[in-house]
């Protein structure tokens, strides 16, 4: 597979402030481990190889063991994930396929139960970040992986 565009060369100004948003949530309210797998989760739905990628490793190096990262894709089946991370994964899901209608009360109601307003508005960010990421990535074919040294993902040794 060749990648179509190298976005960060066309479009440095985008690229850059992207990057700020990304950086940003590490400022967030809502806990590291819990954003890896909102990241892995969204990348998944939306097919994105090169985030997929990306986020796995990071989620490696930052401690993530393997089996819940075996277990992202089947977490509503899983026992290894607690209340307030299926509440994130559940506000992820909803808003990256997000239903003709809108996002249903019952289910602003159970995430509201796990996360303050304030959570629930930076997970948003955070997932709209993501959703940004898989569109560009997937839409120019970047190459998994092929991003690994420049940030540092070499360390996942995977």
């Amino acid at each position: 597979m060749t990648q179509r565009i190298n976005y960060m060369q066309q479009s440095p100004e985008f690229f850059h402030k992207m990057m700020e948003l990304s950086n940003a949530e590490m400022e967030s309210s809502i806990e590291e481990n819990i954003l890896h797998l909102v990241h892995i989760r969204a990348s998944q739905i939306n097919g994105c190889g090169f985030c997929l990628d990306m986020h796995i490793k990071q989620a490696k190096i930052h401690g993530e063991s393997e089996l819940r990262l075996f277990h992202i894709p089947i977490w509503r089946e899983s026992n290894l994930f607690s209340p307030r991370e299926r509440a994130c994964l559940t506000w992820t899901e909803i808003l990256t396929k997000l239903p003709e209608g809108g996002v249903p009360d019952d289910i602003f109601e159970r995430v509201s139960e796990q996360l303050s307003e304030k959570e629930i508005s930076d997970l948003t960010f955070s997932i709209m970040a993501i959703n940004a990421w898989n569109r560009i990535n997937v839409a120019f074919k970047t190459i998994p992986g092929s991003a690994d040294k420049a940030f540092g993902l070499t360390k996942a040794g995977l």
